[in-house]
C-alpha cells in the first residue's frame, strides 16, 4: 500500500533566486532521505511562490520492507570445542548480533565452514519515520545566505511561518524552530490572508488558487505570459522577449495581474539597450517594440495585487520610472562632456586584480597582442584594432556603468559612435566582451575579434598565472567561459591560429607579475584550453575516442584540429575502417619510436616489401597536396588504399629479422607509413 506526502514551508518573502535552487534541494534531499530509509515512492511534484516551498510525493509505502541480513562469525573450529559446546568466541558473536546461541548456523565458505547469524529486521511505519526525517530534511536546505530570527537556533532563507506536513491526508507531527506542522497553509497576503485547510496535493493547489495564490511555477509562468502577449496585442506592439526575467518576474508573485503603463517619449533619446536595462533592472519591466523594432515608450509591469482600479497601480509604476530615466538621462548627458580617450588615464586608478595590477596594465597588454593578430589576418586593421583596445575599458569609468555594470561595453560603443570613431572601433568595444555565454553571439568584424582573442587570453594566462585556477565546480573568474569564447572565436572566423604562440605570448607580457613558472603557466593553460575543445566537440556529438585521436596527435592549430576531427569521424563511419584502423595500429605498435632513416631497397626480400614503398611512394605525394590545402577527407581516403600492401607486407615478412640491416630497413619503411597519419590523429587511440 502507499501514499501521498505533501509538505509546504511558509515564509517571508524568498529572494526570486533562492526558489528554483530551493524547490531542487528540496526534492534531492528528500529523494536521499527516502532511498537511505529503503522508503519507495513515485512521481515527485514542487511548489512555490515568495511565501512558500511545497513538494508533494505519490505512492509512498506505508512502512518500510523487512530486510534480512547475514552476518559471518568465526570460523566453526573456533566457535565450537572439541565436545560440540559453543565457545566465548561463539557467545560473544551471538550477543553481539542479539541472536540466541542456539540460532546460529553454519555454512561453508571456500575457506571453510563458519558460523552465521541470521537476522530479520521488520521495517517500520513510514509515518513514524516522517516526524524524524521531515525536520531534518528542512533544516539541510542550503541557501547562499541564510538567517536566524527570533532567539532560535535554527536558519532559513528567511523567517518562518507555518509548516503544512501530511501523510495520507494526516498531519505528520513535528516542530521545527518555534513552528508545530499542522494541515493550514495560507493565502495572499493581500487579496487572502486568511488561513485555509489542506487535505492533499491537488486540493492545496485548488484551495490556493480560490485564495489567490497559483502555487505550481509553471501555470504562473504560463498566466503571464499570457496576459503580456494580450496586452501587446492591444497595445499594436510586440513583446520583447526575455526569458531570465520572465523566470524572475513569475517567481516574485503569487497571483499575477499584468498592466500596461507608459512613459514620456522624450527619453526614446536614450540608447536602446540603456532604457531596456533602466526598467528591467530597476523594475522588472517588460519592453515593447513596433513592428519595424524600434523601442516604443511602453511597458508592461507584472503586479502581485488585483485592484478594483488598476489605473491606480499603472500611475505609480509611471511615477516610478520618470525619475530613473530621468537618472539615465542626467548620466548619459554627462558622461558625453569627457571623451572616452579622455577615462583611458582614469583606469591606471582602477584594480583590475590585486595581483596582476590595473585595468590600465590589463590594457596595454592586450593591446600588443590584438595588434599582433591584426597584422596576421588583417594588416589595413592594425589602426582600427589599437584604437579599439585603447577605447574597449573607458566606459568602466563612465557614470552610466558605474550605475549599470551590466550595460560595459554598451555604453562605450553608443559613447564612440557620438564621438565620431570609426565604427568597427566602436562595434568593437561592444564586441570584444562577446560571447558573454556558450552558444551566445560572437564578435561580427576582425576587429572586435582580434581585441576579444587578446582580452580573453591576458585573463586566462593571468589568473593562471598568479594561481586562480579552477577547482571542481569553482570558477569564480569564469574562466572556464573565458576558453570557450577564445575557442568559439577562432573556429567562427576561421583562423589558423596556433595556440601555444598565442599562450606564450600573453604569458611574455605577463612576465613581471607571474607568481609561477612562464613554462609551467604556458603548459597548464594550453592543457585548459585543449580539455575545453575536447567537452566542445564531444557536446557536438563527436565521438571521445575520435576527438582524443586527432588532439593527441596535433593541438595547434584549433581550426585545424576540428578539421582533423570531422574528416575521421566521417572515415569512421566506412565498413572497411575497423580493418583499416587495426592495420595501422599494428604499425605503431611494431615501430615503437621509430626508425628516421632512407629506405634501401636493394635490402628488400619480398616482392611484397617494394610493392608497400611504391604504393607509399605514390600515397605520399597526394597525401601531401590533401593535406596541403587541409582536405583530410581526402588525405583519409588516399592513406586508406594503403592497408591492402601493409597487410600483405605482414603476411610475407618478419619484421624483426636477425639481419639488423634488413630489420631496420623495414622499421624505416613502415616508419615512413605511421608518418602519414601521425599528424592526423592517432590511431592507438581509436575504439575498435
Amino acid at each position: 500500500m502507499s501514499a501521498e506526502l505533501f509538505l509546504e514551508i511558509g515564509a517571508e518573502e524568498i529572494p526570486a533566486g533562492f526558489i528554483p535552487v530551493a524547490l531542487a534541494d528540496l526534492e534531492r534531499l528528500l529523494r536521499k532521505e527516502f532511498d537511505s530509509a529503503q522508503i519507495g515512492y513515485g512521481a515527485i511534484r514542487t511548489f512555490g511562490t515568495p511565501r512558500r516551498l511545497a513538494i508533494a510525493i505519490d505512492a509512498v509505502v506505508i512502512e518500510q520492507p523487512t530486510r534480512r541480513s547475514e552476518a559471518m562469525g568465526p570460523a566453526r573450529h573456533i566457535a565450537f570445542d572439541a565436545d560440540g559446546q559453543p565457545t566465548k568466541a561463539a557467545i560473544g558473536f551471538a550477543r553481539g548480533q542479539g541472536v540466541d546461541v542456539a540460532d546460529l548456523k553454519i555454512v561453508t565458505t571456500d575457506k571453510g565452514e563458519y558460523i552465521c547469524a541470521e537476522k530479520e529486521e521488520v521495517g517500520r511505519k513510514t509515518v513514524e519515520l516522517l516526524p524524524e526525517l521531515l525536520p531534518k530534511m528542512i533544516a539541510a536546505l542550503p541557501f547562499r545566505k541564510s538567517m536566524r530570527w527570533k532567539d532560535l537556533e535554527v536558519r532559513f532563507a528567511r523567517p518562518l511561518h507555518w509548516i503544512v506536513a501530511l501523510f495520507d491526508g494526516e498531519v505528520v507531527p513535528f516542530t521545527y524552530g518555534n513552528l508545530t506542522s499542522g494541515n493550514h497553509s495560507r493565502g495572499h497576503r493581500f487579496l487572502a490572508p486568511q488561513e485555509f485547510c489542506v487535505s492533499s496535493a491537488n486540493d492545496y493547489l485548488s484551495a490556493a488558487e480560490k485564495h489567490f495564490v497559483i502555487a505550481d511555477i509553471a501555470r504562473r509562468k504560463a498566466r503571464i505570459k499570457e496576459q503580456v502577449a494580450a496586452i501587446a496585442a492591444a497595445e499594436g506592439a510586440h513583446l520583447l522577449e526575455n526569458e531570465e526575467l520572465l523566470d524572475e518576474v513569475t517567481n516574485l508573485v503569487e497571483f499575477p495581474v499584468a498592466l500596461a503603463g507608459g512613459f514620456d517619449p522624450e527619453f526614446l533619446k536614450l540608447p536602446r539597450e540603456l532604457l531596456i536595462t533602466s526598467m528591467r533592472e530597476h523594475q522588472r519591466y517588460f519592453s515593447l517594440i513596433a513592428a519595424d523594432g524600434k523601442l516604443l515608450p511602453r511597458f508592461i509591469t507584472i503586479a502581485n495585487n488585483q485592484v478594483d482600479d488598476p489605473a491606480v497601480i499603472v500611475r505609480g509604476n509611471e511615477r516610478v520610472i520618470r525619475p530613473r530615466l530621468s537618472d539615465a538621462m542626467f548620466f548619459w548627458e554627462k558622461d558625453q562632456q569627457t571623451p572616452l580617450a579622455n577615462r583611458l588615464d582614469a583606469l591606471k586608478n582602477v584594480v583590475y586584480q590585486r595581483q596582476l595590477g590595473t585595468s590600465f596594465e590589463k590594457v596595454l597588454r592586450f593591446k600588443t597582442i590584438a595588434a599582433e593578430l591584426a597584422e596576421r589576418f588583417e594588416p589595413a586593421a592594425k589602426a582600427l584594432t589599437e584604437r579599439a583596445s585603447e577605447l574597449a575599458k573607458c566606459d568602466l569609468e563612465s557614470n552610466m556603468v558605474y550605475e549599470f555594470p551590466e550595460l560595459q561595453g554598451v555604453m562605450g560603443r553608443e559613447y564612440a559612435l557620438l564621438e565620431g570613431e570609426d565604427p568597427r572601433v566602436a562595434r568593437a568595444i561592444f564586441e570584444h566582451y562577446l560571447p558573454v555565454e556558450a552558444g551566445g553571439e560572437l564578435p561580427s568584424d576582425n576587429v572586435g575579434a582580434f581585441v576579444s582573442l587578446a582580452d580573453k587570453i591576458d585573463t586566462l594566462c593571468g589568473c593562471f598565472g598568479v594561481g586562480l585556477i579552477p577547482t571542481g565546480s569553482a570558477d569564480p573568474y569564469a574562466l572556464r567561459r573565458t576558453a570557450i569564447g577564445i575557442l568559439s572565436i577562432i573556429l567562427d572566423r576561421g583562423y589558423s591560429l596556433s595556440i601555444p604562440e598565442l599562450v606564450a605570448r600573453a604569458v611574455a607580457q605577463l612576465a613581471a607579475k607571474l607568481t609561477r613558472p612562464a613554462t609551467e603557466v604556458q603548459a597548464d593553460v594550453i592543457e585548459f584550453i585543449r580539455l575545453r575543445l575536447v567537452n566542445l566537440l564531444t557536446g557536438q556529438g563527436y565521438a571521445q575516442d575520435v576527438v582524443d585521436a586527432v588532439l593527441c596527435a596535433a593541438f595547434d592549430d584549433v581550426t585545424d584540429a576540428v578539421k582533423r576531427v570531422k574528416a575521421l569521424a566521417q572515415m569512421k563511419t566506412r565498413d572497411d575502417f575497423e580493418a583499416l584502423a587495426v592495420a595501422f595500429k599494428r604499425v605503431v605498435n611494431i615501430i615503437k619510436d621509430g626508425v628516421v632513416t632512407e629506405v634501401n631497397p636493394k635490402l628488400f626480400e619480398k616482392p611484397s616489401e617494394q610493392k608497400l614503398l611504391t604504393a607509399l611512394e605514390a600515397v605520399e605525394n597526394r597525401c601531401a597536396t590533401a593535406t596541403r590545402s587541409a582536405d583530410y577527407t581526402a588525405a583519409l581516403r588516399t592513406i586508406a588504399t594503403l592497408r591492402e600492401p601493409v597487410d600483405d607486407f605482414f603476411a610475407a615478412v618478419m619484421v624483426m629479422a636477425e639481419d639488423e640491416k634488413v630489420k631496420a630497413n623495414r622499421l624505416a619503411l613502415l616508419t615512413r607509413v605511421a608518418g602519414l597519419f601521425a599528424k592526423i590523429a592517432d590511431f592507438t587511440r581509436l575504439s575498435i
